[in-house]
């Protein structure tokens, strides 16, 4: 067998059955008419290294094999690799996000061996990395071969791009270099969203914080996050414990659906940070939800019970803690028991109010939004 054939026969196994014979014979026939032409120019036969030569031009079997096979060229095309690098990006940059908090709980929670913390960190978001790589490699090359698109690809719309500025990290709760304009602002107004110091900033950064700090607390009130020291006070040199009243039991359900459902609109925020009409109503309601659970914490009156050997003591209170000479004297109670559980006692209720308050104003800000169909921001601000 010569060269040639050699050549030919590793090409032939990379070619469909039926395709084959045709394919191999078109593809000889201008081989040999490469040679030939070859050999009339130099005006002799050809040696082994030129033919050799000759046939590295024309392409090794695998390249050549594929000009002639049918469908995609590639495990992923040009069409879906902005999706699939944008998926693999922004999975990544959670992934980071989720091991990262992970590990600082555990570190702050008293891990008994950090090197291993942090070596079991890495190698999981190394391990839950490649996954995902792996996985979004194998939809995006179903959907090549397959010549499957999704609605969103060809029906996206741009009220929903808002997700996308999750893919650069300086966005997040950072300054941008440039404005970003509300896309859904008059031309006549001069409507730009701000931070504080007065730069433009991506408004999907807040709810991200949200998210994440929401999430956290749902990890500990159902149990899986625990924070040592949490449920201690300390008084005359022993740790006194502290139990919740009945009221966070007869709650339990009702507040974990009140924060799950405060992470969904977060979630949703993320995804289309200017849906300012539906993102308002959905405020108002959580914060009228928020409203309702406050008042029947508040209305309980019993929040906590200190425990200190044998002695108890209730951590309580009613609307006439909330004066201001509660406050000015809250220093001044006694360092026992008693004393210690008075004065947290008018803490938690001023607690309880401001959270109340804070909760009015969310409500009324929002239906403000609802009204007006526009996020809250300084207009005529220094560029």
């Amino acid at each position: 067998m010569d060269m040639l054939d050699r050549y030919l026969n590793a090409v032939e196994a990379q070619l469909p059955p039926e395709d084959r014979a045709d394919i191999i014979a078109e593809l000889k026939d201008l081989i040999l008419s490469r040679f030939e032409a070859k050999e009339e120019a130099l005006g002799r036969p050809l040696t082994d290294d030129e033919r050799e030569a000759i046939l590295r031009e024309i392409g090794h079997p695998l390249v050549v094999a594929a000009r002639y096979r049918k469908g995609p060229q590639s495990l992923i095309g040009p069409e879906l690799f902005p999706y699939w690098l944008f998926g693999v990006k922004a999975g990544l940059m959670v992934l980071g996000v989720v091991f990262a908090l992970t590990l600082v709980i555990d570190l702050v929670t008293g891990a008994p061996n950090a090197g291993r913390s942090i070596a079991q960190a890495f190698h999981g978001f190394f391990g839950a990395g490649l996954t995902l790589i792996g996985a979004l490699t194998l939809a995006g090359a179903i959907f090549e071969h397959q010549g499957v698109r999704p609605k969103f690809l060809s029906e996206w719309r741009v009220r929903d791009l808002g997700v996308f500025g999750m893919a650069d990290t300086s966005r997040w709760g950072g300054k941008l270099l440039k404005e970003t304009p509300c896309p859904y602002a008059k031309q006549n107004m001069n409507w730009r969203v701000y931070n504080l110091s007065g730069n433009a900033r991506w408004p999907g950064s807040d709810y991200l914080v949200s998210f994440i700090a929401t999430g956290v607390f749902v990890l500990w009130w159902v149990g899986v996050l625990h924070f040592p020291g949490l449920m201690q006070v300390g008084l005359r040199g022993e740790d006194a414990t502290v139990s919740a009243a009945p009221i966070w039991s007869q709650l339990h359900g009702a507040i974990l659906l009140y924060a799950l459902g405060q992470m969904a609109i977060d979630a949703a925020s993320l995804i289309s940070p200017y849906a300012v009409r539906l993102r308002a109503a959905a405020q108002a309601a959580i914060a009228g939800v928020g409203l309702w659970l406050t008042w029947l914490i508040f209305e309980a009156g019993h929040w906590f019970t200190l425990h200190l050997g044998a002695e108890s003591a209730r951590i309580a209170g009613d609307q006439t803690m909330l004066n201001f000479d509660q406050l000015r004297n809250l220093g001044d109670g006694a360092r026992d028991l008693i004393g210690v559980s008075s004065t947290l006692s008018v803490v938690v209720t001023w607690i309880i109010a401001a959270s109340a308050l804070g909760l009015v104003f969310s409500l009324l800000n929002n239906l403000w939004r609802l009204l007006v169909g526009r996020n809250v921001a300084f207009r005529d601000m220094p560029h």
